[in-house]
């Protein structure tokens, strides 16, 4: 069953419940240097196949900027 979820500030549909790792596997993003806060809360990379995205969560993923 399709769910709705918000990742970033997009409102998005998934087709099911699915864990964090899943979904960053999906979008390319293991591996790389990232931060995801899942619901306000951040989530250590270690819990990210514990973690399961379901309707109504809200997910921010962020990739740091070098600068200066």
């Amino acid at each position: 069953m399709p769910i709705q979820v918000t990742i970033n500030g997009r409102a998005l549909e998934l087709p099911e419940p699915v864990t964090l790792m899943a979904y960053l596997e999906e979008k390319g993003l293991v591996g790389r240097r990232i931060a995801v806060a899942h619901n306000g809360n951040v989530v250590s990379k270690d819990d990210f196949d514990s973690v399961e995205i379901v309707d109504g969560d809200t997910l921010e993923i962020v990739r740091p900027v070098g600068g200066g």
